[in-house]
């Protein structure tokens, strides 16, 4: 699997921010884990519509050290339409089963 980090570009409390997403959710926590970030950090259905982590542009260099593939904004806009969908169908499977 492949974890994806896209241009630390968004503004937010003073630090530029950016995403960090995998193909599979539990690569991505795997990776999260080793990179030291917080669960806290994590976005995701049904919070959210595409799991990914925010991290800071320091977090995110180091990421790509750890073997993270930098990415577009078209990508990485890519990368969330695919997931999004996969994880909205897992989610709703998840609600059907649980009978809501």
């Amino acid at each position: 699997m492949t974890v994806y980090v896209d241009e630390a570009i968004w503004s937010w409390k003073g630090r530029k921010w950016c995403h960090l997403m995998a193909d599979d959710v539990a690569e991505l926590h795997r990776f999260a884990y080793r990179l030291g970030l917080q669960l806290s950090s994590y976005q995701g259905p049904p919070k959210t519509s595409a799991p990914h982590y925010d991290i800071t542009g320091f977090e995110r260099n180091r990421a790509v050290r750890m073997g993270a593939v930098p990415v577009g904004r078209k990508e990485i806009v890519e990368l969330f339409r695919r997931v999004r969908v996969r994880g909205v169908e897992t989610h709703r499977r998840r609600q059907l089963a649980a009978g809501r």
